[in-house]
């Protein structure tokens, strides 16, 4: 259900730019991040601060995509939204020597610090990365392939990175022994 939740603004403007065009598409993804900040808020009275920020970014992004009628601000989002999250994760390790990975799913996982600093660094880089792809595929590309790009290329390529770092993180996750009769 969360990963409905998240991905909800992302395949309505989907969902939208197929309809209704790039404008439409923006204004119902700005609609849909503010329900599903309210619906967050009120269901589980707090909303992460990440969730904030992305519904900072969409409003500003997506308030000067329709107010100038330039697809250029929406396509500059995800980039945006990829490098903060990236430098958020790079300057806490850096400069606050605080490991933002750690911080989230160390209750989930017990990892040595050399594992959670390779955690930390590799989402650093995909999300880098992800930015760049983003504004080159936006750039070189029409809208239409962009948008395609944007849900399943993005989608696709977070599924192929998370599924290698579980593979990366098995090496530390101890089986459960088998109780002793």
């Amino acid at each position: 259900m969360k990963l409905l939740i998240d991905f909800f603004p992302i395949i309505l403007f989907f969902l939208a730019f197929k309809l209704g065009g790039i404008y439409v598409a923006t204004g119902v993804a700005i609609v849909a991040t503010i329900a599903q900040i309210a619906w967050l808020r009120w269901k589980h009275g707090k909303v992460e601060p990440m969730q904030w920020v992305s519904l900072g970014v969409i409003v500003v992004f997506g308030g000067a995509t329709i107010v100038a009628q330039n697809e250029t601000f929406i396509k500059w989002k995800p980039t945006v939204l990829y490098w903060l999250m990236g430098g958020a994760l790079l300057v806490s390790q850096l400069f606050f020597k605080k490991n933002l990975m750690k911080s989230l799913m160390g209750a989930q996982l017990e990892l040595p610090d050399a594992a959670w600093r390779v955690l930390n660094w590799s989402w650093s880089t995909f999300f880098a990365v992800m930015g760049v792809l983003n504004l080159w595929v936006a750039f070189h590309f029409d809208t239409d392939t962009w948008v395609n790009f944007k849900l399943f290329g993005g989608l696709g390529l977070m599924a192929v990175f998370v599924v290698a770092q579980a593979l990366y993180l098995g090496r530390y996750i101890k089986a459960d022994e088998a109780p002793k009769p």
